[in-house]
C-alpha cells in the first residue's frame, strides 16, 4: 500500500505545480496585454463620435417611424389596461 500513497502524493505535486504554472502563465499574458493594449491606445486613440442633432416631434405631426403621437398614446393606454387585468386574476 506503501507506494500506491506515494503515487498519489507524486500526482498531487504534479497537479498542484502544473496549476501553479498555468496560473502564472495567465497572469502573466494579461499583464502583458494590457502593457501593450495601453502603449497602443496612446499612439491610436480611438475616434470620437460626432453627436447628432436631435430633433423636436410635435404632437400633431407623425415621428419618423409613421404613427403618430395620438396612436402610440392609445397603443400605451391598451397596454395599461391589458396588464392592470392580468394582476387582478
Amino acid at each position: 500500500m506503501e507506494p500506491l500513497n506515494e503515487l498519489f502524493i507524486e500526482a498531487g505535486t504534479l497537479m498542484l505545480a502544473g496549476m501553479v504554472f498555468v496560473f502564472a502563465f495567465l497572469g502573466l499574458l494579461v499583464v502583458f496585454i494590457n502593457a501593450v493594449l495601453a502603449k497602443l491606445a496612446i499612439k491610436y486613440p480611438d475616434a470620437v463620435a460626432q453627436a447628432k442633432p436631435t430633433r423636436a416631434v410635435k404632437a400633431n405631426k407623425s415621428s419618423n417611424d409613421g404613427l403618430s403621437a395620438n396612436v402610440v398614446a392609445a397603443i400605451s393606454s391598451a397596454v395599461h389596461q391589458y396588464r392592470t387585468q392580468q394582476n387582478k386574476k
